[in-house]
């Protein structure tokens, strides 16, 4: 293993090594290696004592955190909690000021503790740390001792070059240096002091892994084996350009041949860091995920991917749904096995006890506890988180409160909860204007719900005033630098493009389009796949599609490069490219709302939905 490069800080905790299979290479930049603790050793042995036979090893784990460096808007910066009586509560939570104090004080009394995460800690970021290239956030995470992570699907939203900056270090390519440093020369972008794991990811033409695959933590003869993956599809949910030249692997088959690996290493006691995971049947918080019976709380990918995962592996710590639970799936042995996952924004973190076996090296896995706890904001901030953000701010600012428009109330989007949203409508509606002023013959606009990063709050977030819209908040919704394309698409297949809404790999857990004003239909949720589109409802201004005859439809590059499982629209013919899609709903809030007549919630009543 080479040298730890000199600039990675010394780390307060325990010693961290990097194991790594004998002659594993990683691809061009990713090669660089990665950050090994030189902290002071911590005395004692966890809650079991110096020489008991067991040892508490603490694991704190989180996900999805996307770069929300200041606390989430609206309700999406909100967790549902069960109450004794059996109602629910809203509780603001998230924001790094938060999620630090949360963390540190959580490890007091723990000598043996490690901090992972689920991947996506980056991309579809606000503002603030979205326009550095998610350099803040890196920086945010390595003053909160994250440990590990694998990576996410938005930690290639850049492509592999970009991830492989994130991890080893330096300047952007294009946009240089963002802050001065002492020299007044540009300061350096040191990179993540954590690893990236990606076992399941790797290099076309080579067949190596772009990023090391495992990590190992070791403190006083315990060693705990994390094995990093992203889900199989990767590629379906990411533009082209981000996924270029790589290759995405099983998730099942990748973790068991590398918990074999660590196996023959003699590391016993395995968590695997898996960004896929499952749907809730509540959205508290703190449901019994195990009522009546293990798992029966869960449903979606990752019960499936749980029970094929080895026994070797003694935890699963899962990401990408953006959903809360704490549930034990048995393992292929029937053992129980925890699966966790945190919610969102950093609103949520999970607090695993993992009994160590010194003797066996192993987890004794009927003695794994586990709990999601809220990132309450009635807590202290972390005052080098609020410096840090305080600092980028500042870069931030000339753009970030420019105001846009004006809204007359909250416009929800990614917190509305329902598949067709205020906002969805509101977006679709800029971007069929945009596609207007680019081809007056363009006839309806079509967006992805997962593009929605965040809601439109009526209340002001800084000192712009109530009602007020800034780019910042804009950016905050749509992060993604997607272009509005225009393409030609017969009826016939405009038809089954909304089919495959829920149908294909959209079937289990459907994304349902936001269209715009005057495409109408009816959604029919107690039929199952394609017949949930009731294909004689689709209208357009009133009159019924016509399956021979050609529409200009306007959507994002990402749908019309077939992304999200929509692979009929990335069948359009006639393409033209028109601005980015953030540029186009600014336009659509300037050109369409003032102080004296601020834009209005839309109903989100275009499409009918039957249960």
């Amino acid at each position: 293993m080479s040298a730890i490069p000199k600039h990675r800080r010394p780390r307060r905790r325990a010693t961290r090594v990097l194991a790594v299979a004998a002659g594993l290479a990683t691809v061009g930049a990713l090669a660089a290696s990665l950050p090994a603790s030189a902290g002071q050793d911590q005395s004692g042995g966890g809650s079991k004592g110096k020489h008991s036979r067991t040892v508490d090893v603490q694991l704190l784990s989180f996900n999805d955190f996307h770069g929300n460096l200041q606390p989430p808007a609206g309700s999406s910066g909100q967790v549902t909690e069960k109450q004794a009586d059996g109602s629910e509560k809203k509780i603001d939570a998230g924001g790094a000021e938060y999620l630090a104090t949360s963390l540190r004080t959580a490890r007091k009394g723990h000598p043996y503790t490690v901090t992972a995460a689920a991947g996506d800690l980056i991309g579809a970021s606000p503002l603030l740390s979205g326009l550095f290239h998610d350099e803040p956030t890196v920086e945010a995470m390595n003053k909160l001792d994250l440990d590990v992570t694998s990576v996410g699907n938005h930690e290639f939203d850049e492509g592999a070059k970009e991830l492989a900056r994130m991890q080893n270090g330096g300047c952007h390519p294009k946009d240089g240096c963002f802050e001065k440093g002492k020299n007044g020369k540009g300061k350096k972008f040191e990179g993540a002091d954590y690893p990236y794991l990606a076992a399941n990811v790797t290099d076309e033409k080579t067949g190596k892994p772009v990023l090391k695959p495992y990590w190992v933590w070791k403190h006083k003869g315990v060693k705990v084996g994390f094995i990093g993956v992203t889900l199989e599809g990767t590629p379906d949910i990411v533009s082209a350009d981000g996924v270029k030249g790589l290759k995405f692997h099983d998730e099942i088959e990748t973790v068991n041949k590398y918990a074999k690996i660590l196996d023959k290493q003699g590391v016993k006691s395995i968590v695997t860091l898996i960004h896929e995971g499952g749907v809730p049947k509540s959205q508290t918080y703190n449901y019994d995920c195990d009522s009546p019976g293990a798992g029966d709380g869960i449903s979606g990918p990752i019960t499936t991917i749980a029970k094929g995962i080895t026994p070797k592996v003694d935890a699963l710590v899962t990401g990408h749904t953006h959903n809360a639970y704490v549930c034990t799936i048995p393992d292929p042995a029937g053992k129980p096995r925890m699966v966790t996952s945190a919610s969102s924004f950093g609103k949520l973190y999970t607090d695993t006890t993992l009994t160590y076996d010194r003797r066996t090296k192993d987890i004794v896995r009927t003695s794994v506890k586990s709990a999601n706890h809220v990132v309450s904001r009635e807590q202290a901030k972390a005052p080098d988180m609020t410096s840090l953000i305080s600092r980028w701010d500042k870069l931030a600012a000339p753009v970030a409160n420019k105001a846009v428009g004006y809204v007359a109330g909250d416009i929800p989007g990614r917190g509305a909860g329902v598949p067709e949203s205020p906002l969805g409508d509101l977006i679709s509606d800029a971007q069929l204007a945009h596609a207007k002023s680019v081809d007056p013959e363009a006839d309806l606009a079509l967006m992805n719900p997962g593009g929605i990063r965040s809601d439109i709050v009526f209340k002001a977030s800084g000192g712009e005033g109530d009602g007020v819209v800034t780019y910042g908040e804009a950016f905050t919704v749509q992060p993604f630098s997607n272009t509005v394309n225009l393409v030609d698409l017969t009826g016939a297949q405009l038809v089954t493009g909304l089919k495959q809404q829920v149908s294909g790999s959209n079937e289990a857990s459907p994304k349902i389009l936001q269209v715009s004003e005057g495409l109408t239909y009816t959604l029919d949720m107690t039929k199952t796949g394609a017949d949930r589109v009731v294909a004689d409802s689709i209208k357009l201004n009133g009159k019924a599609i016509d399956p021979a005859a050609t529409y200009r439809v306007a959507m994002n590059s990402f749908l019309a490069g077939g992304g999200d499982g929509f692979a009929e629209l990335g069948k359009g013919t006639k393409p033209v490219v028109g601005s980015d899609d953030l540029k186009a709903f600014g336009d659509y809030l300037t050109a369409n709302s003032s102080a004296d007549k601020p834009i209005a919630p839309p109903k989100a009543d275009r499409i009918t939905i039957v249960k």
